[in-house]
């Protein structure tokens, strides 16, 4: 039942998009892709900025599920590589052609002062294809837009909420949060994490204005998730290169330290704005789980020499950010410069996190403190 709920909602996420593509293109203009100096005024900054705080990568992100979930797959090797590449072609095509049609039915009278730049509808400002449907003369589309405009953040919301009580109960159990968040039900499900997650994610929408800034911390903080991954992959093929892995990255010498530039270029897009909020709650959550980790008189105790690139790593990233021309930076670096600065400042991270890696022994020691006895029996042997 579970399984039929959720195959129809992802065929309503991909049925809506597709229907409103549909009816658009019916509505085409050739002339509005140069109309008025283009449809990207603001260039390739606009472009970059719109990657980060606009939504574009977090409305790629549905990958990510599939990689969380990993562990339940029968062949790693064949079916991860197809998951998420499939996930994220489907993705872009879907989200490419909707800015097509947008772009194409667009009526003349709105790009008649200053091409897209000048659009003043209030209807399009605030809801763009709900209010392109209706400026059209589409409101059954529009309706239908709006009533979508619910239904599939709330499908979001319940994968969200669902993958991220997994990650606490990881955590957990490598003992970095309280015991409870590994708790599970009859069924396995981390009920206490669940729970958590979900009052936690009410209560992340009282610090932002509009969805526009939520969407863009989601990213940034997505993304720097994501930026620990190429680290820990590197570091871990040097500590135990004989590991059997289920999944083996292939070019994972360049696509590591390439993977953290990416990841560090789309945090910085996102604008000091949001940077700065990011740092805080990346702040908040250290200071939590340090107090557990105090509380948990059977850690061994942290070896900060390992993690001494981290706060260089961050507070370079809201210099950086707040020097740079993305969202409220000051703009005393000009776009270009920014992009290599903070491309060879990644670089640089990286290169000294694998220096300062724990040592094989290190690293085995510490999985099997937090890991229980079955980690322990695997780290001796």
């Amino acid at each position: 039942m579970a399984r039929t709920h959720q195959q129809r909602s992802h065929l309503w996420k991909i049925a809506i998009p597709v229907l409103a593509i549909i009816v658009l293109a019916f509505k085409w203009h050739s002339a509005n892709f140069t109309a008025g100096g283009g449809f990207a005024p603001a260039g390739v900054k606009g472009v970059l900025e719109a990657v980060g705080s606009s939504g574009v990568v977090f409305a790629l992100l549905g990958f990510e599920q599939a990689d969380q979930l990993a562990a339940e797959a029968k062949n790693p090797q064949r079916d991860l590589p197809r998951a998420i590449i499939t996930a994220m072609i489907i993705g872009s095509i879907i989200y490419l052609m909707l800015q097509v049609v947008f772009i194409a039915a667009m009526p003349a009278s709105q790009l008649s002062h200053g091409g897209f730049a000048g659009i003043s509808n209030i209807n399009i400002i605030n809801g763009p294809f709900a209010g392109l449907a209706t400026v059209v003369g589409l409101g059954w589309l529009a309706l239908i837009l709006r009533i979508d405009a619910v239904i599939s953040p709330g499908g979001t919301g319940l994968i969200y909420t669902t993958s991220t009580s997994r990650v606490s109960y990881g955590l957990a159990r490598n003992r970095y949060y309280p015991p409870i968040f590994s708790k599970t039900d009859s069924r396995g499900v981390p009920w206490f994490g669940l729970i958590f997650a979900f009052a936690v994610g009410l209560l992340v929408f009282l610090p932002f204005p509009s969805w526009n800034k939520l969407a863009g911390f989601i990213t940034s903080a997505s993304v720097l998730m994501y930026a620990g991954a190429p680290l820990a992959m590197a570091a871990f093929r040097k500590q135990v290169p004989e590991a059997k892995r289920p999944y083996r990255m292939p070019g994972a010498v360049v696509l590591a330290p390439l993977g953290f530039i990416v990841a560090s270029l789309i945090i910085y897009w996102t604008g000091f704005e949001i940077v700065w909020r990011l740092g805080v709650a990346v702040v908040l959550g250290y200071v939590l789980i340090g107090i557990w980790m105090a509380m948990d008189k059977q850690r061994p105790p942290m070896d900060w020499k390992s993690a001494q690139w981290l706060p260089v790593y961050l507070i370079g990233m809201g210099i950086i950010t707040w020097q740079g021309g993305f969202g409220s930076g000051t703009g005393n670096i000009g776009l270009w410069w920014d992009i290599a600065i903070v491309a060879a400042f990644s670089l640089v991270i990286f290169y000294w996190a694998q220096a300062t890696r724990l040592s094989r022994e290190e690293m085995l020691k510490i999985v099997s403190l937090q890991s229980g006895p079955e980690a322990e029996a695997a780290a001796g042997s």
